[in-house]
């Protein structure tokens, strides 16, 4: 069995396998599916899904490198925090990996709904869920952190949506 330290530092290399199945994938896969997101979703809603996802794969990229910065500044506070260090954040790395493990939901529920593998759905399910739950029991095993915790950093998921609404702007003005 890894050490945790080796867990929570496989969280940054595991998130960038994740988003390359989407960097690579997104562009491709939105052009030849964006009619079946218009006959399975609202008009609306597919009208923003496709203004938000509509960009090069250069622009994606830009996109996730954002995302990474964070998710890696949010192992580094967790491995300070097992540090003792003052530097040292758990709540952060916990909102961040809780995100992580939900939103690989996302592309199965995705998948499921649009009859196809979608971006994401592959790592989701080979990587992502099964990584998420060996490190949650780990964490909370060696209790670094508790169920409390958890709770406490559920609703603050949702900050997650302005942070990557924000990634995909900035790609599109940068790519």
């Amino acid at each position: 069995m890894l050490d945790i330290q080796t867990l929570i530092w496989l969280f940054p290399i595991l998130f960038i396998f994740h988003d390359f199945e989407e960097i690579i994938m997104m562009e491709k896969w939105l052009n030849k599916y964006s009619n079946v997101i218009y006959e399975k979703l609202p008009k609306k809603m597919a009208d923003k899904v496709i203004k938000q996802f509509s960009m090069s794969t250069a622009q994606f990229a830009v996109a996730v490198l954002i995302i990474f910065l964070l998710v890696s500044g949010s192992t580094i506070m967790a491995i300070q925090y097992l540090n003792d260090s003052p530097f040292g954040n758990i709540y952060i790395f916990t909102i961040v990996m809780l995100t992580f493990f939900l939103h690989a939901f996302t592309h199965i529920g995705q998948s499921l709904l649009f009859h196809s593998i979608t971006p994401g759905a592959f790592t989701s399910i080979i990587i992502v869920i099964p990584y998420s739950l060996v490190l949650f029991h780990t964490l909370l095993a060696h209790e670094i952190i508790t169920w409390n915790i958890i709770f406490i950093c559920l609703p603050f998921i949702l900050l997650f949506i302005p942070i990557a609404l924000f990634s995909h702007w900035v790609g599109r003005r940068v790519g």
